[in-house]
């Protein structure tokens, strides 16, 4: 009896467990059905570059709605990032996942993607222009599409989450910024005193990539009068959003848990932006 009494205790704390689960999860999938998702190529110019990007939303309804710029992890804009974005617009977003490297680089491997991102990280005056290009972009397509101007954000991931660090760090006038397991280094800590939006930031403990960087990135936060949070996962390592990242142990790998977590906190965030912003 006791066995059977201590095998019942487990299974309800299990059940318990998944329905927390489920709960965080849930605003990325209800709804799914009545969906009809846009994902539509956008290209620009600019310093001599051509770009391609994709908006992405739902159109089966036409309630105007927040627009965020999303900035992918370093192998840019692909299949899986648009699945990525399409998830999170759901219903609530108008994304524009955008193409920091120009439309002829699309990196298919790690070597490949180290070698679009490093011109970027080096010279961080280009990426915080191009990201602010892509913001104008997205403005702009408030003509098209749903989007209300007076909701703008943006969110990355990896070294999206550097390029949408540096877009805050240049003032930008959006509501709130939001990293996952971002790179967090900057070439100038000063810049921190011209943010104006919200900054969530949030890094796996265990991330041996972005983990050396805690300590600067916090004392430059400080020299910030915006409102910013620096939330570290437990035994999360790097790329924990990123479902592809499928390896059973390494640097880069995907947790359900910390995803779900992670996302939750986005929304929310998101959610205290614009509201503070009307």
């Amino acid at each position: 009896m006791l066995d059977s009494l201590r095998s019942c205790r487990t299974a309800c704390v299990l059940l318990k467990s998944l329905a927390a689960l489920c709960m965080l999860t849930a605003p990325w999938w209800s709804g799914a059905a009545d969906a009809r998702m846009v994902a539509k190529s956008v290209t620009w110019t600019f310093e001599n570059a051509r770009f391609r990007s994709v908006l992405v939303y739902d159109d089966a309804i036409t309630a105007k709605r927040p627009g965020v710029l999303m900035v992918p992890a370093w192998f840019g804009v692909n299949d899986a990032a648009i699945r990525k974005a399409e998830d999170i617009a759901g219903k609530r977003y108008v994304i524009l996942l955008t193409d920091m490297y120009g439309e002829t680089i699309r990196p298919r491997n790690s070597d490949e993607a180290r070698a679009a991102t490093k011109p970027l990280l080096s010279n961080r005056g280009v990426m915080r222009r191009r990201a602010n290009f892509a913001l104008e972009q997205l403005r702009s397509y408030a003509d098209s599409a749903p989007i209300d101007l007076t909701r703008m954000a943006a969110i990355g991931f990896c070294f999206g989450g550097a390029a949408v660090l540096d877009l805050a760090r240049s003032g930008a006038d959006i509501s709130s910024v939001v990293s996952f397991h971002g790179n967090l280094t900057t070439d100038d800590p000063d810049l921190a005193k011209q943010i104006r939006a919200r900054v969530l930031v949030m890094n796996g403990a265990d991330d041996a990539t972005t983990s050396p960087d805690f300590g600067a990135f916090m004392q430059e936060m400080r020299r910030s009068s915006a409102p910013w949070e620096f939330t570290v996962i437990g035994h999360a390592v790097h790329c924990f959003t990123e479902t592809e990242a499928t390896a059973s142990a390494g640097l880069c790998r995907y947790d359900a848990h910390a995803a779900a977590q992670s996302y939750s906190l986005m929304s929310q965030w998101l959610e205290d932006g614009f509201s503070s912003a009307k």
